[in-house]
């Protein structure tokens, strides 16, 4: 969708445009009445009415605000006008699908797996899972945030604040230009293929949450389209808005042919990818890795034996190229609380929920710091949030900490923000801690934290 002028504020129809959407999902639901219809994971049944519920809700803070709040360009309003249409656009296309109100039935074509028109409906589901989760994330509760919306990399959190500063939406062309001053995008196909994949609600414009979710698919950063031209552009096993019974029915025809998998971005856990392979016995399995970069699962799957045959063919591309150790970032215990831990026999480093192994994985993100083994226990038992502070887990990211000789502590902390969310609980590690820790010498020095 090109480019437009937004409205000019609340006053000028934003209430009428959202009402508008409102009965369009409505009506958009009793079109879907027929069990047959309910596709998924995602389901349109189930997403249309928790989108009008949530535009409703949007609509009441904006009516208590009287349109105000961050609305300049690029803000709420400009979001929601983009949106708003975005979703008129694709409901009028899943209503041509769908069988009208008091007709007798659908197509009988859509209820065949596999017709073009079933697969049409899925795809349109899947882009309403990517604007409900959207508008979910930059107006939880119905109450704008985009403009402190916080990426989960922190160095695509701080490309985006730098360039586009509290804009939560830009067209393409404009974010394009951007991008291309620290990831050069060549012109014509290849960027063309990267707005496809990026613009997950297919509006023409790339929101901060759409970014967000593409930059943790296509992590690390500083090789960020490197990735995903491996992985996504020339990799046989990429598959775009794909559901779980797709992924089941394509790998049917490879059930005698283990180690066959496809991969694609999850429609459950955005942000997050979804494997599915032929196991060793012919059964067709489907995983989620827990916020790890694609390119190392899918190395240890092949030394594993799980990951041979990408879309069940023979030859399985070599990504060994993307191993990449980013530049070691240094976050700093200051020297007063240094000389607590040693005080009590313990340690920065260790982790602060077993007092017994030493931290080496990182939040994000929020940025608290733990152990492996206490993380994995911690989200075998199915949380999704931080043990610490609660805020959902979007990503983890593997750290060491090891001693720093140079400037002052204290000079070291001012300078390195980014451990604020490990520190602030210092006073409850120290409360934990076992006695069993390392002794740090005496004298003051400073804790650094590394990849």
């Amino acid at each position: 969708m090109a480019a437009a002028a937004a409205p000019r504020g609340w006053q000028w129809g934003e209430p009428r445009a959202l009402g508008r959407a409102v009965r369009l999902l409505q009506r958009l639901e009793e079109q879907c009445g027929d069990p047959r219809l309910a596709l998924g994971p995602p389901s349109l049944r189930d997403l249309l009415p928790r989108t009008a519920q949530l535009l409703r809700e949007v609509t009441k803070a904006r009516r208590a605000a009287g349109g105000g709040g961050p609305d300049g360009p690029g803000g709420a309003g400009d979001f929601l006008f983009v949106y708003l249409a975005n979703l008129e656009t694709k409901g009028r296309q899943v209503a041509a699908l769908l069988p009208a109100r008091g007709t007798s039935g659908a197509n009988d074509e859509l209820f065949r797996e596999g017709c073009r028109l079933r697969r049409q409906l899925a795809k349109l589901a899947l882009i309403f899972s990517h604007m409900h989760a959207e508008l979910s994330a930059l107006f939880p509760g119905g109450k704008y945030c985009g403009h402190v919306y916080q990426l989960t990399k922190a160095p695509a959190h701080t490309f985006w604040r730098e360039r586009c500063g509290a804009r939560c939406v830009l067209p393409w062309a404009e974010f394009q230009s951007l991008l291309c001053t620290c990831h050069p995008v060549e012109p014509g196909p290849t960027a063309q293929a990267l707005r496809s994949t990026m613009d997950l609600t297919c509006s023409g414009h790339v929101s901060i949450f759409e970014f967000d979710i593409f930059t943790r698919l296509f992590q690390p950063w500083p090789t960020l389209l490197k990735n995903w031209q491996l992985l996504a552009v020339n990799h046989p096993g990429y598959m775009a808005f794909l559901t779980y019974d797709e992924v089941q029915a394509r790998l049917q025809a490879c059930r005698d042919k283990p180690g066959s998998y496809i991969f694609r971005p999850s429609c459950t856990r955005l942000g997050q990818w979804a494997i599915g392979y032929v196991s060793s016995d012919g059964s067709i399995l489907q995983t989620i890795p827990s916020n790890r970069p694609l390119f190392q699962v899918l190395l240890e799957g092949q030394k594993d034996g799980l990951y041979l045959y990408p879309d069940g063919k023979k030859q399985n591309p070599d990504l060994s190229e993307l191993r990449y150790t980013e530049p070691h970032q240094r976050i700093c215990v200051s020297e007063e609380q240094l000389q607590l831990y040693w005080a009590m026999n313990s340690s920065f480093e260790l982790c602060k929920i077993c007092a017994e192994r030493n931290k080496n994985v990182r939040i994000e993100p929020c940025g608290h710091l733990l152990c492996s083994r206490c993380l994995a226990a911690w989200q075998h038992a199915d949380s999704q949030t931080c043990p610490f502070c609660r805020r959902e887990i979007k990503g983890r990211e593997a750290v060491s900490i090891y001693q720093f000789q140079g400037r002052p502590a204290a000079e070291a902390t001012a300078e390195n923000p980014e451990d604020n969310s490990d520190q602030e609980d210092w006073e409850q590690e120290l409360g934990q801690v076992s006695r069993r820790g390392r002794v740090l010498g005496p004298g003051p020095r400073a804790w650094t934290l590394g990849h």
